[in-house]
C-alpha cells in the first residue's frame, strides 16, 4: 500500500531533520513532501551561530598561557587538574547546547548533516575550544562543499590531535592521520597501499596547532621530497594529497554509500549509490545538491525504506523533545542517559565513530530506550550504572559523563539517583490530537508518532493509560506508545 501523504512528510522530518515538531503536525498531511523539503532547505540556509560555551575562569587561563608561552606541560598537577576538570564541564555545556539546536532549530536540515558528519569525522578530544572549532566546521560547511569540508577538518586542531599528526615530522612520520583520511574520510578500506599511506604521512609532515586552536604549518618539520600518491608523483603538501584523493571517483562512491546508509537504508543499494556518486563526483562534490537528490527521489518514500532505521540514543531524545517541547530542570541529566544508551555527543566510541543499526540495541538499551518516555513525562527517578566499556571509554572512563569521575547531578555522588525533571508543554501536541474523535485518539497518536505499522491494539495501550479525562488519557496513552519497540524505528 502507498504510504500516505502525512507519512511521507514525516519521513523526511526523521531522516532530514530530528523528527516533526508539534506544531507543525497540522501541515504534514497536506505539505507535499517536494515543499516541505524546500521549506526545510531554505531554513538552513543561514549559518549558523557558533556555539562558545567555555566559562571566563578557562579562557583566561588559556590566554595566560599563550601569553607566556607556558607549554601547557610544564604547569603545575594542580594546575593541570583544574584545566582538565573545566574543560571536562565545557564539552558537558557543549553537549547540552548543540542538543538544544538540535531539538529547538528550524535549521533541521543544517544540523542533522552535522550530526552525521560529526560521525563520519569522529573525534574525540578533551580540549573544549578545539571541539567548538570542529563543531563549528561541520555545522557551517554540513551543505556545502565536501572538498572544502574535508580540507577545513583536516586542518583543525581537534583532528590534528587526536589523530596524532602533531608528531608527524620529517624522517619521523606518524601515519595515524593519513590512514584514518584514507581508510574513513575519503576511500575506505582496501582502496589504497601501505606504500599510499606512508607517502601520504610524509605529505602532512609539519602540519600541526597551537594551543588557541589555529592551523600551524611548520616548515622545518615538513618533508618536501617527490612523494607517489595513488599512482601520482610530485612534491605534494597535504592539501595537494587531500585533491589527490578526491580526484578519485571511488571517494564519491564510499562517501555516498554512507549517506545512503544513513538516511535511505541500512541495507545498500548497489546501483542507486552508483548514480548519487556520479552525481556528487560530477557536481565538484555539492552536498546540498546530493541531498536534494535523495530527499526529493521518489524512491526515498518507498515503504521499504519507511520505519527500517533504529534511531540513534542522540534521535531518540531530540524527537521526543521536539514533539512534546519541554524545559529541563536537570538538563545535564541527559548526558547520564545519552551514556545508557550508548552515544555520547563528542565521545565516540572510536576513531571509525558510531557503528549504528542493530548496535544500538541490547538488553539494556533497550530497556532504557523504552523507559526513557516514562522519565521524561514524569519526575520519575533513575538510578542506573552505565557500564563499563573500554571500547566507548578508550581507556578514559574517567571523563565520560555518568561515570565517577564524569556526571554527578545536583551536585551528588554518582550512585545518587538521578532527576530528570521535565516539564512538558503539552499544548501544540495536545490541540493536534483534540480534533480526533474519541475512538479514534490512539489511533490517531500512533500515526503520529509511529513509522510503521502498530504490533499492539488500540485497547492494549488504554489498558495502561490513565483515564478520568480526556486530556489524561491522552498525555498517558502518548507516553505508553513512546515506550513502545515500534516507536525505536523511523
Amino acid at each position: 500500500m502507498s504510504p500516505t501523504n502525512q507519512l511521507k512528510n514525516q519521513h523526511l522530518m526523521w531522516r532530514a531533520g530530528f523528527g516533526p515538531a508539534a506544531e507543525q503536525l497540522p501541515e504534514l498531511a497536506y505539505a507535499s513532501p517536494h515543499a516541505l523539503y524546500k521549506a526545510l532547505r531554505k531554513a538552513s540556509a543561514q549559518a549558523p551561530g557558533y556555539l562558545d560555551v567555555a566559562d571566563d575562569t578557562l579562557k583566561g587561563l588559556v590566554m595566560g598561557l599563550q601569553e607566556q608561552g607556558q607549554p601547557f606541560k610544564d604547569l603545575s598537577a594542580d594546575q593541570k587538574k583544574q584545566f582538565q576538570q573545566q574543560n571536562r564541564q565545557a564539552i558537558r555545556s557543549l553537549n547540552t547546547s548543540w542538543l538544544r539546536e538540535m531539538v529547538s532549530s528550524k535549521a533541521q536540515l543544517r544540523e542533522k548533516m552535522a550530526f552525521f558528519w560529526h560521525g563520519h569525522f569522529a573525534c574525540r578530544n578533551l580540549n573544549v575550544f578545539y571541539q567548538q572549532e570542529l563543531l563549528d566546521v561541520i555545522r557551517r560547511q554540513a551543505l556545502g562543499n565536501f572538498r572544502d569540508l574535508l580540507h577545513a577538518v583536516s586542518k583543525t586542531a581537534a583532528m590534528l590531535n587526536f589523530l596524532n599528526n602533531n608528531q608527524n615530522r620529517k624522517n619521523h612520520p606518524n601515519e595515524n592521520f593519513a590512514r584514518e583520511v584514507m581508510e574513513l574520510f575519503t576511500l575506505g578500506r582496501g582502496h589504497y597501499t601501505e606504500s599510499d599511506v606512508k607517502e601520504s604521512a610524509r605529505a602532512f609532515t609539519g602540519w600541526g596547532a597551537n594551543l588557541r586552536g589555529e592551523f600551524v604549518f611548520r616548515p622545518a618539520l615538513h618533508d618536501d621530497g617527490m612523494k607517489t600518491v595513488l599512482g601520482k608523483t610530485g612534491r605534494w603538501d597535504g592539501d595537494q594529497v587531500l585533491d589527490i584523493l578526491l580526484d578519485q571517483p571511488q571517494a564519491a562512491r564510499f562517501v555516498c554509500g554512507k549517506l545512503y546508509r544513513y538516511f535511505v537504508n541500512d541495507q545498500p543499494d548497489p546501483a542507486r549509490i552508483n548514480l548519487l556518486a556520479d552525481r556528487f563526483y560530477r557536481s565538484g562534490y555539492d552536498i546540498s545538491d546530493l541531498m536534494e537528490a535523495i530527499f526529493t527521489s521518489d524512491w526515498f518514500y518507498d515503504p521499504a525504506n519507511i520505519g527500517t532505521r533504529i534511531k540513534s540514543p542522540i534521535e531518540l531524545i531530540a524527537g521526543i523533545q521536539r514533539m512534546l517541547p519541554m524545559e529541563l530542570a536537570n538538563e545535564e541529566a541527559l548526558l547520564v542517559v545519552q551514556r545508557l544508551l550508548g552515544q555520547v555527543l563528542f565521545y565516540p566510541p572510536n576513531v571509525a565513530g558510531w557503528p549504528g543499526g542493530r548496535t544500538w540495541i541490547d538488553s539494556s538499551t533497550l530497556m532504557m530506550r523504552m523507559r526513557l518516555p516514562q522519565l521524561l513525562g514524569a519526575a520519575d527517578e533513575f538510578n542506573l550504572t552505565p557500564k563499563t566499556d573500554d571500547d566507548q571509554m578508550m581507556g578514559r572512563g574517567e571523563d565520560l559523563p555518568g561515570s565517577a569521575g564524569g556526571l554527578r547531578p545536583g551536585g551528588q555522588g554518582g550512585g545518587r539517583a538521578r532527576l530528570l525533571q521535565a516539564t512538558i508543554r503539552w499544548e501544540p501536541y495536545s490541540r493536534y490530537v483534540a480534533r480526533l474523535a474519541e475512538d479514534q485518539v490512539i489511533p490517531g497518536i500512533c500515526q503520529v508518532l509511529l513509522q510503521v505499522p502498530a504490533g499492539f491494539t488500540p485497547s492494549l495501550i488504554s489498558g495502561f493509560s490513565q483515564g478520568g479525562d480526556r486530556e489524561r488519557l491522552l498525555r498517558t496513552a502518548t507516553i505508553q506508545v513512546m515506550s513502545t519497540p515500534e516507536y525505536q524505528l523511523c
